[in-house]
């Protein structure tokens, strides 16, 4: 279980692809700080186990389902990953919980910027709409965000300065894929209203 707050940006050392699974080398300084093999670390909001750690940096082994539903099976050398630690109790809970599931990949359709905030344009698969409730949580990323708005067959986000220069969403750009989760309450009650 995680919050949504990146605690910091990794770097890809290395990637190594096998039979369709792949193992990913990642650079890390306070997120290696009392992790260990074994341990569970969103990467881009994608929950993955740490396999072996050695001077600050981490290997994942990820499978074919993992790299081809989420953005994972697109990363390239020296590219920069939103990192974040498992929570443990009676860690502060600053975002909203994010299982590191990741539910659909998104697009960006445009990105601008209001004042100092950044806005990000995401289109969503039709089928994933109904978990998207304006003022709800979302992970982006593996970053925990309010959705401001919801449009046809996309949805707004606005990042303050401090977010989108603290990770990697505010290096992205039109076309780029993004990991989405949405709010597990959301989830929830969307399976308890189709019940109905």
């Amino acid at each position: 279980m995680f919050t949504g707050i990146v605690e910091e940006l990794g770097e890809v050392r290395g990637l190594l692809r096998s039979g369709g699974a792949a193992a990913i080398k990642i650079k890390a300084v306070k997120t290696s700080e009392d992790t260990r093999v074994g341990d569970s670390v969103a990467v881009n909001g994608a929950c993955l186990t740490v396999v072996k750690q050695e001077d600050g940096i981490f290997v994942f082994e990820v499978i074919p389902e993992t790299l081809k539903d989420t953005n994972l099976g697109a990363l390239k050398i020296a590219e920069k990953v939103n990192l974040e630690r498992s929570l443990k109790v009676g860690d502060r809970l600053s975002g909203h919980f994010v299982t590191g599931h990741v539910d659909c990949l998104g697009l960006i359709r445009r990105k601008d910027y209001r004042q100092n905030n950044l806005r990000l344009e995401i289109a969503i698969p039709a089928q994933f709409l109904a978990y998207c409730l304006p003022k709800g949580s979302i992970a982006v990323d593996g970053v925990s965000l309010t959705l401001q708005d919801r449009k046809a067959n996309c949805i707004d986000v606005y990042l303050i300065k401090h977010t989108h220069t603290g990770t990697t969403l505010g290096l992205k750009g039109p076309s780029d894929k993004l990991n989405i989760e949405f709010d597990i309450l959301a989830k929830k009650s969307s399976l308890n209203v189709s019940s109905v």
